[in-house]
């Protein structure tokens, strides 16, 4: 790795009124990071697949100035439940919605990437009632690429039977546009998580979007991003590996009622990468300011 200015997660934090906890939600242990307080509007952050909440603690604060923020593990992740069951986008509506009733929200805006993304456009689509305004974050569930879809596979398997530093690094590299990004604390902190003594059956049952048959049926179409009725970002990066802006572009014409932003030398994981162009985009967004399409 090259060297770098040492930064962790209290780098990130330590400025931060937050708390961490667990809830019930739907019958699931959750692991929660919260910033805000209920006088604000809810806002829930998703992360993507072997990820943690960990992926926004460079934005609780900014975000918390004007939303009461929820950053969850979800099920087969970070430290929330593992179901001994493969994990499709049904199970984790199941737990996002069970988690709004535990948090006492009939609605929330959301913002979801990767998995996340594809579990907000899911919500979004079927329970319109529950979503104020969604933002798709280098979504998944719309394409099927087997290269990708196998690359993702063997490196979190790899790093899962061995979560030994390298591996674990590697996983984590494959998400950023500039590698130096993956910091040691990361590598730590997303190191502890697969040592857990459940986390290969986790993550075996949180790859199952991973294998063609059981993608396909839970796969998003271009009918269901019609659907969408909510107020949407579409937030694509120039250096995502999952897929390239085209996709973003094409997600954005679908949904009747989006805006596409495109960041810059950023890959899966742009809040982190780029925190300052991230918020600036993001809560422009949720706070209904305009922004020029790119």
């Amino acid at each position: 790795m090259t060297d770098q200015a040492y930064t962790s997660v209290w780098s990130d934090l330590n400025q931060v009124e937050f708390s961490q906890g667990f809830i019930n939600a739907g019958g699931y242990r959750t692991r929660y990071l919260h910033a805000g307080d209920s006088s604000k509007p809810p806002l829930v952050l998703l992360h993507g697949i072997t990820g943690h909440a960990e992926a926004y603690v460079r934005n609780l604060q900014a975000h918390a100035e004007h939303f009461d923020v929820w950053a969850i593990d979800f099920i087969g992740h970070g430290y929330s439940a593992k179901p001994e069951h493969p994990l499709e986008i049904p199970h984790y509506l199941a737990q996002v919605t069970g988690f709004l009733d535990a948090i006492g929200a009939e609605r929330a805006s959301f913002s979801g990437e990767s998995l996340g993304g594809w579990v907000t456009a899911k919500l979004a689509q079927t329970q319109p009632d529950r979503v104020e305004r969604i933002v798709l974050n280098t979504m998944g569930g719309t394409m099927a690429n087997p290269k990708v879809m196998e690359r993702l596979y063997t490196l979190s398997m790899d790093a899962a039977r061995d979560p030994s530093w390298e591996r674990v690094r590697t996983r984590l590299e494959w998400l950023m546009a500039d590698p130096t990004m993956v910091t040691h604390d990361l590598i730590r902190t997303r190191q502890m998580i697969f040592e857990q003594p459940n986390w290969l059956m986790a993550c075996e049952m949180n790859m199952a979007l991973q294998d063609p048959e059981t993608r396909a049926r839970n796969m998003i179409s271009d009918d269901d991003l019609r659907a969408i009725q909510a107020p949407t970002m579409v937030l694509w990066t120039t250096k995502d590996p999952s897929g390239p802006v085209d996709e973003g572009r094409r997600i954005a014409s679908l949904i009747p009622n989006a805006r596409l932003a495109v960041m810059e030398n950023c890959g899966h994981w742009p809040q982190y990468e780029d925190t300052e162009t991230f918020n600036r985009l993001h809560l422009g967004f949720l706070l209904g300011n305009t922004e020029p399409k790119n």
